[in-house]
């Protein structure tokens, strides 16, 4: 299938500066294309993998793809789309952010397969050197104020005395602009792609080429992505959901996806994993058949976890996952690496000097499970409690050194939504 259906029929296009012409191009000839990203933290989040995962599809359709760090561009800020100033950073804070997100674009576009390999550039190796005399006269000169007025976000800026919009922030069009041309001269790069909130700023960018070179350049919008309920995807009451696991651990990474909506599985499997089409109508009809084992959830949740944190990974988190919603797990293949997982997730105690074979009732109470020893032999005489999976019938139960996960830890549930870690030392 030709690249640009592929983008199309997986709902990475919104709008294109001529969609016929660059279905053509893209049929013809390997088209290099590029994604922009501004440092402004150290990692990216679910948000910014549309175009991402549009590139990563691209190089596995026989393109270029190149992911363009904004060390330049990211030291002024893209007003499109906000509604107020953003705040200025550092050069060295968009140098250090640069390294953290290199860790993760590996995970999507391939840097080592010849032809077609996928290139990281800085623009701030060229936006750097241009002097503010330079911009004003090679650059300046192609951009009508008048036309960057009328764009909605800058005038309602301009109307609300409260807000307004800086110099700097106005002039940020220019230098996108400016990254277009010098990729396309310096790497034949064609296609330009990027949120629906870009869409002007690309405009701009292909019509500031084609007064100054004449080239022929494209350029193509992804969709703003709501979920079924109308929210903004990608945000949790706890904030962004981040590649990061110390910023969004693993486990809330995969339970994020686990918990999508039936209506937004089906769109979610084809924007965010490289599941064949054929593949995730299968697994759709799978779905329908029994929306309540959630298979579709499963995969997706699976595929996108395992891509941005491994397979291992994903496999602690899965049996973490179990853990928590299946009280007939089986513990014996529970690793060290899924426990540290759950010390983030339930009640965690580190219990010093604890000698085996400890009782149970002691050790519920140590870790605060529950309040007094009291309290514990009650929980267990109402038949509620199991540690490590196995239910605890008698007040007087030991905890045997054989029974501890990775020689250390112990899961203590109790009733269906009471869970306790603890660590013995």
């Amino acid at each position: 299938m030709n690249a640009f259906e592929t983008l199309k029929q997986r709902g990475y296009f919104e709008w294109c500066t001529n969609e016929e012409r660059l279905a053509q191009v893209m049929n013809e000839e390997m088209v290099t294309a590029y994604v922009g990203f501004d440092p402004t933290a150290d990692s990216l989040h679910v948000g910014h993998l549309i175009p991402l995962m549009a590139l990563g599809w691209l190089q596995r359709l026989g393109h270029r793809p190149i992911a363009l760090a904004g060390g330049g561009t990211g030291l002024i800020g893209d007003p499109s789309g906000k509604s107020k100033e953003r705040n200025l950073i550092t050069l060295e804070a968009v140098m250090h952010n640069i390294e953290g997100v290199k860790k993760q674009l590996v995970k999507f576009l391939d840097f080592d397969c010849g032809e077609n390999s996928a290139l990281l550039l800085n623009n701030y190796d060229w936006l750097g050197k241009m002097t503010f005399l330079e911009v004003l006269h090679d650059v300046g000169k192609y951009f009508s104020v008048n036309n960057l007025i009328a764009r909605e976000y800058i005038r309602s800026r301009l109307e609300d005395p409260e807000k307004g919009i800086s110099y700097t922030e106005f002039s940020y069009v220019l230098l996108q602009a400016m990254d277009f041309k010098y990729l396309n001269e310096h790497y034949n790069c064609r296609l330009q792609m990027g949120g629906n909130d870009q869409q002007g700023n690309l405009l701009a960018g292909s019509d500031y080429i084609r007064r100054t070179t004449g080239a022929e350049v494209f350029g193509l919008t992804q969709p703003l992505l709501l979920t079924s309920s109308g929210t903004k995807f990608g945000k949790t009451e706890a904030g962004a959901v981040w590649l990061d696991p110390e910023k969004t651990s693993p486990y809330r990474f995969y339970q994020f996806w686990f918990n999508t909506d039936d209506k937004d599985a089906e769109k979610l499997l084809k924007l965010y994993t490289f599941i064949p089409i054929e593949e995730i109508s299968a697994i759709m009809a799978e779905h329908n058949q029994a929306p309540e084992k959630r298979t579709a959830q499963k995969r997706l949740a699976y595929e996108v976890t395992r891509t941005v944190h491994g397979e291992d990974t994903t496999r602690s988190v899965i049996t973490a996952s179990e853990i928590l919603f299946n009280p007939k797990i089986d513990f014996a293949g529970v690793s060290a690496e899924t426990c540290e997982m759950l010390k983030q997730e339930v009640p965690y105690s580190r219990l010093e000097g604890v000698s085996l074979p400890a009782g149970v009732v002691g050790v519920m109470s140590a870790s605060g499970a529950c309040e007094s020893n009291g309290e514990a032999k009650r929980a267990i005489r109402q038949g509620g409690v199991s540690v490590n999976g196995v239910k605890v019938s008698d007040e007087k139960a030991e905890i045997e050194p054989s029974m501890l996960i990775a020689g250390k830890y112990i899961f203590i549930r109790i009733g269906r939504k009471k869970f306790y870690l603890a660590e013995l030392s």
